[in-house]
């Protein structure tokens, strides 16, 4: 029997998600609501969304897993007025980028046998269905929180949903969520926009500092460019666990501060010895990531050299899992990276451009 899906909020993560479902799902069911009605038309009309919802009403009783994709502090806000309808099997899931709040608020509702927290780790510098792709969450990985009573068979379905969509479930608790993700994403958006306010607020008449800030500058403080509403609603959210390691990080400063006042180059040098090792890990960690199967090519920035590149392994039936060009000359002129999803493919690839004479750089 075909499941119904239930969406309160169909931006770009929402709308990446039911778009997904509906290409694993094709007799799927798909209601919607959001506060855009125009946006939700257009779901309709695409045909993504099968009802579109004028609120939270009773056909959403109809669903077996409803999501909720509005932001942060609004999807708790939802709880209530939904489990009234939750029919016997079904369940609340949601995509926030934080989790205890949300899991406190279901255990305040007596809830928790009737949610999974879940996060897709995906996003982008544009918001809106408008947007949502469901490549968006290819490969990403989508953490998934069960509460204490949370029954195993609405874990294991999100898992498997999860996998049609082509993302990577990982199980985790709603406060180990939190820290890792205050660690390797909220901190570097704060610290991503102080550098960049640092470089405007401290920059010369002649704007030297702008006019240079490019490759590894312009690398790290991307995020800055990431919606101030958005953040603003996520730091209020997770602001104990964000307290805790900016204040590891504000520490780890004052300490290489302390280096360079005393001419402690041996300090510094350990920073960058500690930090290189662990970071050179990254690429090859076995515990979430699967290993990566890539290597470098040496290509000439200018167009066309993705296309020849991307023809050359098409050609050979070798698929391609992510590509694209490295425009920071720091680290190697216009190199190519190119990842493949198992080793076999990237053996192949290997011999293929190799046989066009492009030359490889940098094996992974």
């Amino acid at each position: 029997m075909a499941s119904t899906y239930g969406f309160i909020g169909l931006g770009l993560i929402g709308g990446s998600i039911a778009k997904g479902l509906r290409s694993a799902e094709p007799d799927c069911r798909i209601l919607a609501y959001m506060r855009t009605r125009a946006r939700l038309e257009l779901a309709r009309s695409e045909g993504i969304v099968d009802l579109a919802l004028s609120g939270i009403d009773d056909a959403l009783a109809e669903c077996d897993i409803i999501f909720l994709c509005t932001p942060v502090e609004y999807n708790e806000s939802y709880l209530s007025r939904l489990k009234p309808l939750l029919k016997p099997g079904a369940f609340i899931t949601d995509v926030g980028s934080t989790k205890s709040s949300i899991q406190r608020t279901v255990e305040q509702l007596s809830m928790e046998q009737l949610f999974i927290g879940g996060h897709p780790m995906a996003g982008s510098e544009k918001s809106g269905y408008e947007y949502s792709d469901p490549l968006l969450l290819e490969n990403i990985f989508y953490l998934l929180c069960p509460t204490a009573k949370t029954p195993p068979a609405f874990t294991a379905r999100m898992e498997a949903l999860v996998r049609s969509l082509r993302a990577n479930p990982y199980v985790i608790t709603a406060a180990e969520h939190d820290q890792a993700v205050a660690t390797i994403s909220h901190l570097p958006h704060l610290v991503a926009a102080a550098l960049v306010n640092l470089v405007q607020d401290t920059d010369s008449e002649r704007h030297t500092m702008k006019q240079l800030a490019a490759g590894g500058f312009k690398d790290i403080t991307r995020i800055a460019s990431s919606s101030p509403v958005m953040w603003q609603q996520i730091f209020s959210s997770n602001r104990a666990a964000v307290s805790a390691v900016l204040r590891q990080y504000i520490s780890a400063m004052e300490a290489i501060e302390q280096a360079l006042l005393t001419d402690d180059m041996s300090a510094i040098h350990e920073l960058f010895t500690r930090s290189g090792s662990f970071r050179s890990q990254l690429a090859d960690e076995h515990g979430l990531m699967n290993a990566q199967y890539s290597f470098s090519v040496h290509v000439a920035d200018r167009p066309g050299a993705i296309s020849i590149i991307s023809a050359i392994l098409a050609a050979g039936g070798v698929s391609i899992k992510n590509i694209g060009i490295n425009h920071n000359r720091e680290s190697g002129d216009g190199a190519l990276r190119i990842e493949f999803y198992d080793a076999d493919s990237c053996l192949k690839a290997e011999h293929l451009v190799q046989k066009y004479n492009f030359v490889i750089e940098a094996r992974k």
